[in-house]
């Protein structure tokens, strides 16, 4: 009876095992906890919306650099590098600090409730990596379904920049930074359409 239920046990977790790693294959993409320091301490993000942004810099490091050390006052909620690895700077009910002066839908200030991805490179210069595409889908998809976020919502941070100097056109304070193409953002767009209609 004993030596049954041995091997019903080894069984159940060569099962687990297999299973856990058909898991695994599904998400194509490594994910790592890189905490970021720049984030509000007062504020819940309602999270409405996503907003796309390249990090225009040479290197994962520096990008890593740029939106995690205090000095620099900037940060998001993942940047996802050309190999399609995450890192995961803050959880989505986080305040980070990646839209600037910037409106989406008539509301102002949208660090408060938009998730900041980060696309490591420069766009204007290089398209983004399929891998960069299916990445940003793979952690955009559970996302948009888990707070409700129409597809209208998933916007470029030149885009609500653009509102805001709309609303605001006296306003010369508004940094104009290079940002995440058009092309690259229909890509992305589109990729997202597919899944979520599949």
């Amino acid at each position: 009876m004993f030596r049954l239920f041995y091997i019903l046990a080894l069984l159940a977790c060569l099962f687990l095992l297999v299973s856990c790693g058909e898991k695994t294959s599904e998400s194509h993409y490594m994910e790592i906890q890189y905490p970021t320091q720049n984030y509000s301490r007062e504020l819940v993000n309602d999270v409405e919306g996503v907003i796309l942004h390249h990090t225009a810099l040479p290197t994962i490091e520096a990008s890593l650099d740029m939106l995690t050390l205090p000095k620099n006052i900037v940060s998001t909620h993942c940047v996802i590098d050309t190999d399609g690895t995450r890192y995961i700077l803050a959880e989505p009910g986080t305040v980070t600090f990646h839209a600037g002066k910037s409106v989406l839908n008539g509301r102002e200030r949208c660090n408060e409730f938009t998730i900041g991805i980060e696309f490591q490179g420069n766009t204007q210069e290089q398209p983004l990596t399929e891998d960069q595409i299916r990445s940003a889908v793979e952690y955009l998809v559970p996302l948009l379904r888990m707070y409700h976020i129409p597809l209208s919502n998933v916007v470029t941070h030149e885009m609500i920049r653009h509102n805001y100097m709309e609303r605001y056109p006296d306003d010369h304070r508004v940094k104009d930074k290079c940002d995440i193409t058009q092309p690259e953002y229909h890509r992305v767009m589109d990729a997202l359409r597919l899944k979520i209609e599949d």
